[in-house]
C-alpha cells in the first residue's frame, strides 16, 4: 500500500484539470501557472493539473496519460466555439470522458475581479460618487458566436445596473465593432465625466495588447483578470459543481 507522505494534505476528490487555450506569448502561460498556484493555495489538498488546446505544453493528450479521475474546467469567459467545439472534441479525440464544468462567465466574481483591476489602476471604485461619474469600457476579444457577445453584453449591463457605473459600453478587440474608440466616445456622449477601460480577458497577450494602444484617449486602463483570487476562487465553485454533478450521476 502507497503510504502518504507525513504531514500531506489528503487527496480532496478527483483532480481539477485545467484547460487553456494557450498562446505564443509567454506571459500567458506565466499567467496560468500564476493562477494555478492561486487555486493550490486555496485547497492544498487538490491535485491541479495543466493542459493547452494551442501553442502551449503540456497539451491534453499528454495530461491526460497520467490522470485516472479529473474535472476538466475550461479556462474560458464564455461559451463560444472553444467551449462548444474545441474542448469536447480534444478530449473525444484523447479517449476521454471527463465531466466538464461550465465556463467561468457570468459571475459576481468577475465583476469583482473587474473591479479590483480598475482599483488597482488609480480609480477609487470604493467612492459612489466616483463611480457615478465614471463611464467604463468593458473590453472582450469578441467573437464570432452571437450568443456568446450577447452574453457579454449581458455582462456589461449587470456591470452597470449593480455597481452604479454612469455607464458601461462593450467594445471587441477581434471581431467586428464596437471598438474600443467607438465605446469611449459612446460613454463620453452618455455625458461620463471620466472613462476607464477594463479587459475582459484573462491572460496578457495580443488582444490585451491592441486593447492598450486602442485606448490612447481613456483616462486609465486596467490589466487582465490574471491570476486574481476571485478568478481562482470561481475556478474552485465551477470544479465543484461539475464534481458534486459527476458524483450524483455515479
Amino acid at each position: 500500500m502507497t503510504r502518504r507522505p507525513e504531514g500531506a494534505a489528503a487527496p480532496s476528490g478527483p483532480t481539477l484539470l485545467l484547460i487553456a487555450h494557450g498562446s505564443r506569448d509567454p506571459r500567458h502561460a506565466a499567467t496560468v501557472d500564476r493562477l494555478v498556484g492561486a487555486v493550490r493555495a486555496l485547497r492544498p489538498g487538490l491535485d491541479v493539473a495543466t493542459a493547452y488546446l494551442d501553442h502551449c505544453a503540456p497539451r491534453i493528450p499528454q495530461v491526460l496519460g497520467r490522470l485516472t479521475d479529473a474535472v476538466a474546467v475550461p479556462l474560458l469567459l464564455s461559451r463560444a466555439y472553444h467551449a462548444k467545439h474545441d474542448i469536447p472534441a480534444a478530449l473525444r479525440a484523447a479517449g476521454a470522458a471527463l465531466p466538464v464544468a461550465d465556463v467561468l462567465g457570468p459571475s459576481p466574481l468577475l465583476l469583482d475581479a473587474l473591479d479590483r483591476r480598475l482599483a488597482e489602476a488609480g480609480l477609487d471604485v470604493r467612492s459612489p460618487a466616483v463611480r457615478a461619474r465614471t463611464g467604463v469600457v468593458l473590453a472582450s476579444a469578441g467573437s464570432s458566436d452571437p450568443a456568446a457577445n450577447a452574453a457579454t453584453r449581458a455582462v456589461a449591463a449587470t456591470w452597470q445596473a449593480t455597481r452604479g457605473w454612469a455607464a458601461v459600453e462593450l467594445a471587441h478587440a477581434s471581431t467586428g465593432g464596437p471598438t474600443v474608440q467607438d465605446a469611449i466616445a459612446a460613454l463620453r456622449a452618455r455625458g461620463a465625466a471620466r472613462t476607464a477601460v477594463a479587459p475582459y480577458l484573462l491572460a496578457p497577450g495580443l488582444l490585451p495588447d491592441r486593447i492598450t494602444a486602442a485606448a490612447t484617449d481613456a483616462d486609465l486602463v486596467a490589466d487582465v483578470l490574471g491570476a486574481s483570487p476571485e478568478l481562482a476562487h470561481l475556478l474552485l465553485a465551477r470544479y465543484d459543481a461539475a464534481a458534486l454533478t459527476a458524483a450524483l450521476a455515479a
